[in-house]
């Protein structure tokens, strides 16, 4: 049976780069293959640099996971509770915008804001809730709520898509954030998060968002069941909605980490996620940023990933949960200096950001 994507080699692959040539499946997964990281380097930092010259981005933000209280239940996910399990909770609007106020006050432009599908709340309770937040500052970046969590919006209002988004963007809403899209692959969906929404329904609802001139990030969740082949297959239809509607900002590849019903796999090594910042950042030629999410990688992996392609490392973030419930040893936040000093140990020029990419 011949390969889905055949192989080429490393120097071809480098030269149609430098040449501004578009990577096909296979060239992406002669990147994927490849064990020689100094070409992988060199690759994926003339493709940052080709757009961004010496500049690396950090923002000043905050996260809060309003509620892990979840009508699914992902095998990958340890922060999902029911609603009388022990560790589950729920912040009310009052508690929201508080923690906002303190992320106000020590400069954050950014409020990210995800949580569970919350079997009780009406959708009226998320209006308000970017309501009071938009209140405290017409100029925060709320950058908020995951596909899921749009399609969840769309049955509780039993209205559509389109008219969800519409609500959300009057209420508040900056921009849609990229999570939930773990693997496209029908195939994986179901070993990872049986239930969930398709990868054809996170990519609408993002298609959706951008109709409306609401901008997104995207994400991909590596490192567990999934293929060379699958990511590459998620990293094409990216392209090809990017290319459609050009209202992505920036993509996240998202290291797993072991937890829940999947916590005997191993999750990523070092090496593999150096490969896949290159990979990716060479083969996503229409998105503007690669972020290295550090609370995924820690800090100095995260630093380490700028010279393979990502050009920015995210945030202060504040208070971080879903990642931390899995396990991730990474502190909960970061202060402002210690991603200048990341990127400038890195060789490159810290620029912060807020969420629209402005240099501020």
């Amino acid at each position: 049976m011949p390969a889905l994507f055949p192989a080429h080699s490393l120097t071809a692959v480098s030269e149609k780069i430098r040449a501004g040539g578009r990577l096909t499946g296979g060239e992406a997964l002669t990147l994927f293959e490849s064990e020689d990281f100094d070409a992988l380097s060199e690759i994926g930092s003339a493709a940052r640099a080709a757009r961004h010259g010496r500049s690396a981005f950090y923002t000043v933000n905050r996260h809060i996971n309003y509620s892990n209280i979840c009508v699914l239940d992902c095998d990958f996910c340890a922060f999902g509770k029911r609603k009388r399990e022990e560790g589950a909770y729920e912040l009310t609007i009052d508690e929201m915008t508080a923690r906002a106020k303190e992320a106000l006050a020590m400069g954050a432009t950014e409020i990210h804001i995800v949580g569970g599908l919350h079997p009780a709340w009406k959708f009226s309770v998320y209006l308000e809730m970017l309501r009071s937040l938009r209140e405290l500052s017409p100029s925060l970046g709320i950058k908020a709520f995951t596909a899921i969590e749009i399609l969840h919006f769309s049955w509780l209002a039993k209205t559509s898509v389109e008219r969800v988004l519409e609500q959300l963007k009057e209420a508040g809403l900056s921009c849609l954030t990229g999570g939930g899209a773990e693997i496209f692959a029908p195939n994986v969906r179901d070993r990872i998060c049986r239930g969930k929404e398709s990868g054809g329904e996170w990519l609408a609802v993002h298609r959706a968002a951008h109709g409306l001139g609401i901008p997104s990030t995207a994400t991909m969740l590596f490192g567990h069941v999934e293929s060379y082949e699958d990511r590459i297959d998620h990293l094409q239809k990216l392209r090809e909605l990017q290319d459609e509607t050009g209202g992505f900002m920036a993509f996240l590849p998202l290291a797993f980490k072991p937890a829940h019903r999947l916590s005997h796999l191993m999750g990523p090594e070092e090496g593999e996620i150096l490969k896949n910042t290159a990979a990716c950042r060479a083969y996503l030629d229409n998105f503007p940023h690669i972020k290295s999410y550090w609370i995924s990688y820690g800090l100095d992996l995260a630093g380490r990933t700028l010279a393979f392609g990502a050009d920015d490392i995210d945030g202060t973030v504040g208070d971080e949960l879903i990642y931390h419930m899995a396990g991730a040893d990474s502190p909960v936040s970061q202060t402002a200096e210690s991603l200048r000093r990341t990127i400038l140990n890195a060789g490159l020029e810290p620029v912060l950001r807020d969420s629209f990419y402005r240099e501020l």
